[in-house]
């Protein structure tokens, strides 16, 4: 029996405009337009690509949700901007956000699909709800439809979009000159969908494309969230702040995933992670509380109690955090960040103002500050551990903070032997290595 191919570690960057410190955008170095820039966007993918990384990520809001009068925010939509990059790129994967809360199944079908033609098989579909009143009320919602309810549509929204996906058998495009034949329409199926939520005709616009279709890519730490991600995600990612608890994380996710009869190993989880590079261990200390240090108290404040779903003037800042804290909106709020956040005040017993300086200015994800030496142990070890398949890189100022991890941390993974020195093939789901998925037509005949 051949032995299985050893595992490779997998790296994502998440291009979160001027980067993951909310003062970011302050730097010397740094464009304060960047956020509306394609330039800047392609220029850290093609470092990025320089890299060997697996692809570049787009977060996406449908509403100002962030305190616009001190940082930027996500503005541009993800895949008109993502169709810029792929055009300035080669081989790196493009993932972009689209919630299944505000959108259409055949409108999200057909744009990724389009995106994954234009790009050459290197599109994902990030498939998230949306859990903010503001982005209710642009679309003529008062409140935030209920939790249970938002996950349930998108689960149909999910199985509607994958139909769509498959509804052109994989030879149904002939492009015959001589006989005239341009399309077999007997290998073009509507679905004919009729459920709870959608009832959707199809077939889709558009044959299927280098990869057979986008990759699912799901971020969701609630029960609803984690039964999505078991069904339909072929990566996941994920805001554990400790080894251990993403290890519980990763399991469990495979366990359900396996259950659903989609194999032991269906999903890769790919951890959040925020990186202050230095040359020394002083120096990224230094890098990381200059870049704190810029932010203002009462912005970091109000981030914070908008993730724990409670109000400024209950968290005092040389305090720990209030006893009595709910997940936001009586449930009905972001599950993810709010556990991860806990978990972390909880497990280092951490003050208000310790908080914030370890989530680098009232985020919820895992930071480390280090030497690319340490860099590359931590990551190693949460790899071999078997704690994450690989991360969803977020540097702490883009694009030097990625330069940084690209000219320092990479090799060294390649020394390890746990990261690729060149890309092997040219979609996305080579790079994760992902099988390529039948169509609908032949996993019909194979049952």
């Amino acid at each position: 029996m051949a032995s299985l191919p050893p595992r490779q570690l997998h790296l994502n960057v998440n291009i979160l405009h001027s980067g993951f410190v909310p003062s970011a955008w302050r730097t010397r170095e740094a464009d304060p337009r960047a956020f509306i820039d394609v330039q800047h966007y392609i220029r850290v993918a093609q470092i990025a690509e320089r890299g060997k990384l697996d692809a570049v990520f787009l977060a996406d809001n449908a509403a100002i949700i962030d305190q616009i009068h001190f940082r930027p925010i996500t503005a541009l939509e993800p895949t008109v901007l993502l169709a810029s990059v792929a055009a300035a790129t080669t081989h790196i994967g493009v993932i972009g956000t689209a919630s299944t809360s505000y959108n259409e199944p055949y409108n999200i079908a057909r744009r990724f699909a389009s995106l994954d033609h234009v790009s050459g098989g290197r599109a994902g579909w990030n498939v998230v709800t949306t859990a903010d009143v503001a982005s209710a009320r642009n679309f003529g919602l008062d409140a935030v439809p209920d939790h249970g309810r938002r996950y349930a549509r998108a689960s149909e929204f999910t199985d509607v979009v994958k139909a769509l996906w498959d509804s052109w058998e994989d030879d149904a495009f002939i492009g015959d000159k001589a006989a005239g034949r341009f399309i077999d329409p007997a290998k073009v199926h509507p679905i004919a969908h009729r459920g709870e939520f959608f009832d959707v005709q199809g077939a889709l616009t558009l044959p299927r494309s280098p990869q057979g279709r986008p990759v699912l890519v799901q971020a969701g730490a609630s029960a609803d969230g984690r039964e999505l991600a078991s069904r339909h995600a072929e990566a996941v990612f994920s805001a554990s702040q400790s080894l251990e608890e993403s290890m519980a994380y990763r399991q469990a996710l495979n366990s359900r995933a396996a259950a659903l009869g989609r194999g032991p190993h269906a999903v890769k989880v790919l951890a959040g992670l925020t990186t202050f590079i230095g040359a020394t261990e002083v120096e990224a200390i230094r890098r990381r509380d200059d870049f704190i240090d810029a932010i203002p108290w009462d912005y970091s404040l109000t981030r914070l109690a908008g993730t724990l779903g409670t109000t400024p003037d209950r968290l005092q800042l040389d305090q720990p955090l209030p006893e009595n804290l709910s997940v936001p909106a009586g449930g009905n709020g972001n599950h993810t960040f709010f556990a991860a956040t806990i978990a972390l005040a909880r497990r280092k017993n951490l003050t208000v103002r310790q908080l914030i300086r370890e989530l680098g200015g009232g985020g919820g994800h895992r930071i480390i500050v280090g030497t690319p030496e340490q860099i590359a142990d931590d990551i190693a070890l949460w790899f071999e551990a078997g704690a994450a398949d690989g991360f969803n890189l977020m540097p702490d100022a883009l694009p030097d903070g990625l330069t940084d991890f690209v000219d320092g941390v990479v090799p060294l993974l390649q020394r390890r032997g746990i990261f690729r020195t060149e890309y092997s093939g040219r979609t996305l789901r080579e790079h994760l290595g992902l099988p390529f998925p039948a169509g609908r037509a032949a996993a019909r005949k194979a049952a």
